[in-house]
């Protein structure tokens, strides 16, 4: 219960964000760094616990966010149900890929490849795609209202997206503290020794694929709410894969709150370094490498595991 406390407090904390200033700068800001601690924390779910490292997050991500986009645009569904059902695409996709990776006893750096491989083929699909508007893009039409899941001012979306962020706080403590969690720190710890003792490893590892896309569907639904436009290179770029492992990877991976703690650091870093250099383009990723060389060199637990410590 005392975890669950904690959740609560940090939530409680963050919500206030909202009442304190009213600048759209800061609360866009908070924002994207709730977004990106949302596909962290799906990423966290599948590479932090089950060991399982993905460079392809982008397919999932794109596909719950032109789920959603199609849907209204070309259907006339309410942006609720196709946030809903584009989760639901995603998480699809995810056991899709993870069932034909893992049947295939595909471990480590080549799992890596393949996952980044199936990100590429949807985005090559996206880009020539009529339905998904080619390389013009996918624009959702601006309505402001609730039903349309479009606001006056970006608070609700910042609530919203805190909300998914707290959710996913939630279901990965309550993860943690069961049996599927203990089952996949085991396959993470060694997939033989596993197996030699009963675990069902790839039902597990296809467990953990299917939840880490639905969370990071999610965020793809919201980016498309909040943005209102989608092409290939947004939705299955590789940005948002980069983003998804570096935000546990700094936070500290395989821990609850690292993700979150990642993805505040991440932002900063982005932002302190445009304002230095005056957006030069691609700094922004160096200062990144640099920052991870030195997490893995100096704190493999991230910044979680630093805090632990000092506690």
């Amino acid at each position: 219960m005392k975890s669950y406390a904690s959740i609560a407090a940090v939530v409680a904390l963050l919500a206030c964000v909202p009442l304190l200033t009213a600048s759209n700068v800061a609360l866009n800001f908070m924002v994207v760094a709730l977004l990106i601690a949302l596909v962290g924390q799906g990423w966290n779910v599948l590479g932090g616990y089950g060991g399982q490292y993905s460079f392809g997050h982008a397919a999932f991500f794109g596909t719950g966010a032109y789920v959603t986009a199609i849907l209204q645009v070309h259907y006339g569904l309410n942006a609720w149900l196709g946030l809903v059902i584009g989760i639901a695409a995603g998480a699809l996709i995810g056991a899709i890929t993870g069932a034909l990776s893992f049947r295939s006893g595909l471990r480590g750096s080549y799992f890596a490849l393949v996952t980044l491989a199936f990100a590429e083929v949807l985005r090559i699909v996206a880009s020539v795609a009529p339905i998904t508007g080619a390389g013009v893009g996918t624009l959702i039409k601006l309505d402001l209202r609730w039903e349309t899941f479009q606001f006056q001012s970006r608070a609700p979306f910042y609530w919203i997206i805190l909300a998914f962020v707290a959710a996913s706080l939630v279901l990965v403590k309550l993860m943690e503290g069961s049996r599927f969690g203990a089952y996949l720190v085991a396959v993470r710890e060694n997939e033989d020794a596993a197996k030699a003792v009963g675990i069902d490893v790839l039902r597990v590892k296809l467990a953990a694929m299917t939840l880490s896309a639905a969370i990071t569907a999610a965020g793809g639904c919201f980016y498309a709410q909040y943005f209102l436009f989608l092409d290939a290179g947004i939705a299955y770029g590789p940005w948002i894969s980069v983003e998804a492992l570096l935000a546990p990877i700094i936070g500290g991976i395989g821990t609850v709150y690292g993700p979150l703690l990642g993805a505040l650091v991440v932002k900063t870093l982005g932002e302190v370094t445009k304002l230095a250099t005056g957006d030069a383009p691609g700094l922004d990723l160096v200062i990144y490498g640099c920052v991870l060389i030195l997490v893995v060199a100096f704190a493999p637990q991230g910044i979680a595991g630093l805090l632990r410590r000092r506690a």
